[in-house]
């Protein structure tokens, strides 16, 4: 979508193939009813997600995205802390001990000092916060807490480059970069068909799955459709057997998962608009409808992906009960679990050398999506950022130079 708009936007005539009846892939929404509808897992992103904000813009839907400064931390039993931005309001952080706030605080200025390490990706995050003598409690309520969301990967599994970008961007980037925002509406709602029409040059071709990418030809839904450049923006999975003439090698590369679950109760159970529930499975939760319907999230979830899906609502109302009293005497009137076991790529050391380019050997053929080189996790800032960058790079072959990524 970031390359078809891009380009659309520029002048150039584009098509856009979707499998399914709605746009969005992994970052989308669906109808649960006639009146209901369901992001497929709760997707936030930060201010410093500078190419994101601006994909929503050019879809006329930035004023959707609803920004907050503060990070609502919960307690089993209930202890509510608030981070805030800037050394005050970390210092004024309850959910750390004071002893706990300065070794973060240590570790911190160690990771900006270390950031142009060239050995970042051969270790993981775990390795480098052991090696800054991070206490337990502080790696799992503040480390662990923000990067295994972030990442969707554990910290014994992840990169400690992708924990670094994290950190460098949000942490020490702008004032307002850590800022979280929260959609507020169903995500397809985001990329709705009205923003679309809006642009003269973009066809949308919905239930065409892509077969095969033969050079600048596409077949889809069984027809050939020709195209001066082609960008293929299929998951890592599926793009080497679409096109087996790039030769592309994802051997070794493994996905993680999430696990969203939607629970609607008979009457308000929180006033707060979203909390991260610390030392326990269930990591985050977001106040969707006033308090009485919450979508929790669980990311680098593969705990919970062979549990039956009444295991799972089971475990998130027990859980839920610890940080939210009236969650355990509300009647749950609804729930619904959405397990994406292929949400992201497993973020781990030796990974980054081995993601492509949007740039192929073939001239007219780029590729989009989080898990090429960006720089970036597999996040919808990532996604953004590969479909720029291949944008830019059709848009060049078609001796038509244009920018389009935000540095």
């Amino acid at each position: 979508m970031a390359a078809a708009i891009a380009l659309a936007q520029s002048g150039f005539d584009v098509e856009l193939f979707e499998s399914r009846a709605y746009l969005g892939g992994r970052a989308s929404s669906f109808p649960l009813s006639d009146s209901e509808h369901i992001d497929n897992c709760q997707h936030v992103l930060l201010a410093c997600c500078t190419n994101l904000v601006d994909f929503y813009r050019r879809l006329g839907a930035e004023s959707q995205i609803r920004f907050h400064s503060e990070f609502y931390f919960l307690e089993p039993g209930g202890k509510l802390s608030t981070l805030r931005p800037g050394l005050m309001g970390f210092l004024g952080f309850g959910c750390l001990a004071f002893k706990e706030k300065l070794a973060v605080l240590r570790a911190l200025l160690a990771l900006r000092a270390q950031q142009h390490r060239t050995d970042l990706d051969s270790f993981t995050m775990l390795d480098w916060l052991r090696e800054q003598r991070q206490p337990e409690r502080a790696i799992r309520r503040f480390w662990g807490q923000i990067l295994v969301s972030a990442v969707n990967e554990e910290l014994d599994q992840m990169a400690a480059s992708h924990g670094f970008q994290v950190f460098l961007t949000a942490f020490f980037g702008a004032p307002e970069a850590s800022h979280m925002g929260v959609p507020a509406v169903p995500l397809s709602q985001l990329y709705s068909a009205q923003a679309w029409s809006r642009l003269p040059h973009a066809t949308l071709r919905f239930r065409t799955p892509v077969d095969r990418i033969e050079n600048s030809t596409v077949e889809a839904g069984g027809r050939g459709y020709q195209g001066d450049a082609v960008i293929c923006a299929l998951p890592f999975e599926r793009a080497g057997q679409v096109a087996p003439q790039l030769e592309l090698d994802f051997s070794g590369w493994r996905h993680s998962p999430i696990t969203g679950i939607h629970l609607w109760f008979d009457r308000a159970v929180t006033k707060l608009p979203h909390a991260t529930l610390v030392d326990r499975t269930i990591q985050w939760f977001f106040n969707k409808s006033e308090g009485r319907q919450l979508q929790l999230v669980v990311s680098a979830s593969r705990s919970l992906t062979e549990l039956p899906r009444q295991q799972v609502i089971d475990l998130a109302l027990g859980e839920l009960a610890e940080f939210l009293p009236e969650a355990g005497s509300a009647k749950l009137e609804m729930a619904h679990v959405v397990k994406e076991v292929r949400a992201t790529f497993s973020a781990v050391p030796g990974l980054e050398a081995m993601r492509p380019l949007q740039t192929t050997a073939i001239d007219n053929l780029f590729l989009a999506g989080d898990w090429t080189r960006t720089g970036w996790p597999a996040t919808m800032e990532g996604a953004v950022r590969s479909g720029y960058l291949a944008a830019e790079a059709a848009a060049a072959s078609l001796g038509r130079p244009a920018r389009y990524l935000i540095p």
